[in-house]
């Protein structure tokens, strides 16, 4: 995609703070980072969201994360991290190229977790199973 902001990163078009890549994955430090060395994901093969995305290019991607994560910690002194991946535009997603956000995580940092609701009474079931008969 030519007007892709992250395809233009990967090409080098647009600078970045790269701190791994490879021939199919690239990771980049945030812009605005919710705490240093929050780092993004992205295939280097454009895809709009994780949906469309070749499973083996998800494969790649999540033993990408796994080593990143691991550097992130070990190198930056952090315990925890977040690992989010915002689908589409109602869910956040800024730039329609798929990539998953690591943000490492201190006690005190602020963030804050989505609240949780409660399923009423056999609604559990009934969604399960809507979503059971959909599974290919």
């Amino acid at each position: 995609m030519n007007d892709c902001l992250f395809c233009k990163l990967i090409k080098g078009e647009i600078p970045a703070a790269k701190v791994y890549e490879d021939d199919n994955v690239l990771a980049f430090l945030d812009i605005h980072p919710v705490n240093p060395g929050h780092t993004l994901i992205v295939p280097k093969i454009h895809s709009e969201g994780f949906l469309d995305a070749d499973d083996e290019v998800l494969k790649q991607m999540i033993v990408v994360t796994k080593k990143v994560a691991t550097a992130i910690l070990r190198g930056l002194g952090y315990e925890a991290f977040n690992l989010e991946q915002n689908n589409g535009k109602i869910a956040g997603q800024v730039i329609p190229h798929l990539h998953w956000h690591i943000v490492p995580r201190t006690a005190s940092d602020g963030l804050k977790h989505w609240p949780g609701k409660e399923y009423g009474a056999g609604e559990s079931e009934k969604v399960a199973e809507k979503i059971r008969v959909q599974i290919k």
